[in-house]
């Protein structure tokens, strides 16, 4: 069945009627000169104008897309929320294969687009964008961030996104154990690029043990080349989920990674990576509580990097952000003891932290 426009009508449904939905605003944005089609979703604006990357990706259909960018602006608010920004949640995804498709008339073409909604939604990386991207993107919207330092920006956000997701890691342990350090802890890590190289270097500092995979071989390559004999490497991530000894499992590729055939061979004892919409579908949290597995949510502990995007908004200041970022320890802390608490997964208690935080908000105008 379709509405309408010939958008099936699943994907209407989620906007207006399931829990999923309720966003403020969906744009749909084309330009047939340049080839660009993409989707720019606002979920809320409660906190604020709307802040979350911009996605490059080859989905298989434009409903796939529209249901990407609906999730990961809805993911978006809740991790703005979380992390104290005046920020509400939007996310922008373009389709096509950036290797293929990307050209600077595409970008300019995609910032006026941006630009048109008139700062409700502030723009910055995510998967298939980088920073010289928006660098161009800038040239026609003034409303982006994760530009080069060059131009004005904080350039590459994923040093502080590793961090954060190695401060909920640390967090993760106090609350398990009773101690933060993670020295003799074996930690695998899907996905070593933008943030997972950067976090594999903080567990190696810190004298953990780290196993890795990535779908790229050259990123693990790279890895193994930088730390010889430190860091060893599995076929996939399914060899990973399965590693004998495994105290963390860090999902920092797409979102997902965390589903009905994944949760039940899992070895490790905490979740807790940089991947947005870990959580293949509800429920899966409640699996991983049942198995005794401590999820740190996903967007709270990976929200260093919109920390730093937002800070870019008002004049950068790098030890300032890392400051903000290593509270990402403390607020993650408050999750599991609210969870605990209330009897819940502390997905669902980071949740009704953040929907406070926004109802309290919308109260206040």
């Amino acid at each position: 069945m379709t509405d309408v426009t010939g958008a099936p009508a699943d994907v209407l449904h989620t906007l207006f009627h399931s829990a999923q939905g309720g966003h403020e605003q969906v744009v749909l944005c084309q330009d047939r000169a340049t080839g660009l089609r993409a989707v720019i979703a606002i979920h809320s604006t409660a906190l604020g104008p709307a802040l979350g990357g911009t996605r490059f990706y080859p989905y298989a259909n434009e409903a796939e897309a529209v249901a990407d960018a609906l999730n990961l602006a809805r993911g978006m608010s809740y991790k703005n929320a979380m992390a104290g920004l005046d920020h509400g949640g939007g996310k922008a995804v373009i389709i096509g294969d950036p290797e293929r498709d990307k050209t600077d008339e595409l970008l300019l073409a995609y910032g006026r687009m941006v630009a048109s909604l008139g700062g409700r939604y502030v723009t910055a990386c995510d998967v298939g964008t980088y920073v010289a991207d928006m660098d161009v993107v800038a040239r026609e919207c003034r409303w982006t961030t994760g530009r080069s330092p060059e131009n004005g920006g904080a350039g590459d956000s994923s040093v502080l996104t590793a961090f954060g997701v190695y401060q909920g890691m640390r967090a993760s342990a106090q609350h398990l154990w009773g101690d933060p350090v993670l020295r003799g802890r074996k930690v695998g890590v899907a996905g070593v690029g933008k943030v997972g190289h950067h976090l594999v270097r903080h567990l190696l500092d810190e004298g953990a043990e780290v196993v890795i995979t990535d779908v790229r071989a050259d990123a693990v390559r790279r890895l193994l080349e930088q730390y010889p004999g430190q860091v060893t490497a599995v076929a996939d991530t399914d060899a990973l989920i399965r590693v004998e000894g495994l105290d963390i499992y860090a999902p920092c590729a797409l979102g997902g990674a965390l589903d009905d055939e994944t949760v039940p061979v899992l070895t490790a004892r905490v979740v807790c990576g940089a991947a947005n919409n870990q959580l293949a579908h509800p429920g899966v949290e409640k699996d991983l509580a049942d198995r005794g597995i401590l999820y740190a949510p996903d967007y709270v502990v990976n929200a260093g990097g919109v920390i730093q995007v937002a800070d870019e908004l008002h004049g950068f200041d790098f030890d300032r952000c890392r400051a903000k970022a290593a509270k990402i320890f403390d607020t993650t802390l408050t999750i599991f003891t609210r969870a605990k608490e209330d009897g819940i997964p502390p997905a669902a208690a980071a949740d009704r932290i953040a929907e406070q935080r926004m109802t309290e908000a919308r109260a206040a105008r």
